[in-house]
């Protein structure tokens, strides 16, 4: 498409104006529709979840609180990030440069949250495989909110420390006027990089192989043991299992979608982030905040049930708080 030079920049006629971001009209009107389309799908489905825990009591244990917090963290992208890349993709940054680095700020608190989160479920199904007959005593609804709100609470002073220079001088890593651009250091990446993504995979994966070294042994054992209490037990076993194997998908996506992000901090590079150009890495990161949701409506009975539930207004009437979304001996 032709455009004049006066029509190329953000600001015609001033000199350190950017230049705005160009896209052929096919191209950028279905990126557009695809990436607003993921955004309402994250929104929805997340609602859906938070909706779901919060509301039948049955769904009101820890594990549920955990996906709870994750869900929240999953809604915020899909409410405050995606929009803005979405609305930047051939558009100029004129919200000024604290807005900016705000933005950033609770991009990458909400990242932390969410790994956060993402280890406190594997601990939790660590100890409801590995030590079950403790785990009524060991794991509470209480403990539970208290170890959710001290991971959104390190997450903010975590990220707060880890971009105070771009804190205190937001403009820093701006070329142009109209660009909004965070630059993380190459020593700063790596402290990310150990912090957010290797000590706490490493800690997951260690968790999970443990849970089916653990399973295994006790799949071994059943072989000899057809007992019928032996049969109750083992019917929980699976339900466990199926819980560890779902969250275990979980984590294998979020490897998938958050590998990407870290290769220029694997290269020994500094890692720019740029609003207005809508990366493949940065869109990457956050579609798997899109992607959880539809994990848990394949593997999880419960949420189509309750997805039902709530699309056909039968939460509204009296008691349905108390409504049985699963037998105790599912």
């Amino acid at each position: 498409m032709d455009t004049t030079e006066g029509h190329e920049f953000c600001v015609p006629w001033l000199n350190s104006s950017c230049r705005k971001p160009t896209h052929p009209h096919t191209e950028a009107m279905l990126i557009y529709v695809l990436l607003s389309t993921i955004s309402f799908i994250t929104v929805a489905l997340n609602l859906l979840i938070i909706v779901s825990i919060s509301h039948f009591r049955q769904l009101h244990t820890p594990t549920n609180l955990l996906l709870l917090s994750l869900a929240v963290s999953d809604l915020l992208v899909g409410l405050l990030l995606m929009p803005v890349e979405i609305i930047y993709i051939e558009s100029c940054w004129f919200l000024g440069d604290i807005i900016c680095t705000l933005y950033y700020v609770v991009d990458y608190i909400i990242t932390s949250a969410s790994v956060a989160n993402m280890v406190l479920i594997s601990l939790d199904r660590y100890i409801a495989i590995c030590d079950p007959l403790r785990y009524p005593t060991k794991v509470t609804i209480e403990k539970a909110k208290i170890y959710v709100c001290l991971s959104w609470v390190c997450s903010v002073f975590y990220r707060v420390i880890l971009l105070h220079d771009q804190l205190m001088n937001p403009s820093s890593s701006n070329s142009c006027f109209g660009e909004c651009v965070v630059i993380i250091s190459y020593i700063a990446g790596m402290i990310d990089l150990v912090f957010t993504f290797i000590i706490p995979i490493t800690v997951i994966i260690v968790l999970y192989l443990r849970v089916f070294v653990v399973a295994m042994s006790q799949a071994r054992s059943i072989r000899f043991h057809v007992a019928a209490q032996q049969r109750g037990t083992v019917t929980v076993k699976k339900t466990e299992m199926k819980a560890a194997g779902t969250l275990g998908i979980v984590v294998v996506v979020f490897l998938f979608c958050f590998c990407p992000y870290y290769f220029p901090t694997l290269a020994g590079e500094d890692t720019s982030i740029d609003a207005s150009s809508a990366a493949f890495e940065i869109w990457l990161a956050h579609f798997n905040s899109c992607l959880n949701p539809v994990i848990y409506a394949f593997f999880y009975p419960w949420f189509r049930k309750s997805i039902k539930l709530i699309l056909s207004l039968q939460i509204l009437k009296p008691g349905s708080r108390d409504m049985k979304l699963f037998t105790d001996s599912k």
